[in-house]
């Protein structure tokens, strides 16, 4: 199956006539200012889940998994997003504390790929978003063992209600012990710009100590 990108041209479907240069990552780090207006394009656009992003991980034995996340928080410090620390991801993080995060705006033919050590957020930062979050995702996320079998459906509609009755219409949740964020700080961030005939448009920033080095890649 062959899928093409951009027009003949090699202006691109999402209206943008000029290539992706290495020009257009400035500031420190180099990548937020960019990152940050990609974001803003996806949401005025109507992208759904335009914060939706694939997270890679690699559990004690090697073998790789993704999933999607949403991401929830942006900063010079990089990207957060919250889960179950018992979760899959929680598990392997534990054990190999690397991952990646892939943005997939493919609708507006750009992607933004980013790679660095994760770390937990603080307590403080963990209980902001939490107290955000709707009464119902906080009652889920309190009755949900996160990547455990449950038997069924039902059961598990079940164990929420019962949290929920246990809690009544006006108590607090209470964050769970074992819940919280989690933040990608990028050593690597990649940004993808679709081109006619897959002569597509990588730059990409990589962190070397305190100063980061800004390539264009070839497709």
């Amino acid at each position: 199956m062959r899928v093409g990108y951009g027009a003949a041209d090699a202006t691109g479907r999402d209206g943008v006539a000029e290539n992706l240069d290495v020009a257009w990552l400035t500031g420190d780090p180099p990548w937020r200012a960019l990152f940050d207006a990609w974001l803003a394009d996806a949401i005025t656009a109507g992208v759904t889940e335009p914060n939706a992003m694939i997270v890679g991980t690699v559990d004690a034995d090697g073998r790789p998994a993704t999933r999607t996340v949403l991401c929830k928080g942006v900063s010079d410090d990089g990207i957060v997003f919250f889960t179950g620390y018992g979760s899959d991801k929680g598990r392997a993080l534990a054990t190999n504390p690397y991952a990646s995060a892939t943005f997939p705006w493919i609708a507006m033919e750009r992607q933004v790929h980013v790679r660095g050590r994760v770390v937990k957020v603080s307590a403080a930062e963990t209980a902001a978003y939490w107290s955000s979050r709707p009464r119902g995702s906080q009652v889920s996320a309190s009755a949900s063992d996160q990547s455990r079998p449950i038997v069924s459906r039902a059961a598990l509609e079940a164990k929420a209600a019962g949290v929920a009755a246990d809690l009544g219409a006006d108590r607090p949740v209470p964050i769970p012990a074992d819940w919280g964020g989690y933040r990608i700080e990028p050593e690597v961030v990649e940004f993808w710009q679709g081109r006619a005939d897959r002569l597509h448009n990588r730059v990409r920033a990589v962190r070397d100590g305190d100063s980061w080095r800004v390539d264009r890649l070839q497709p």
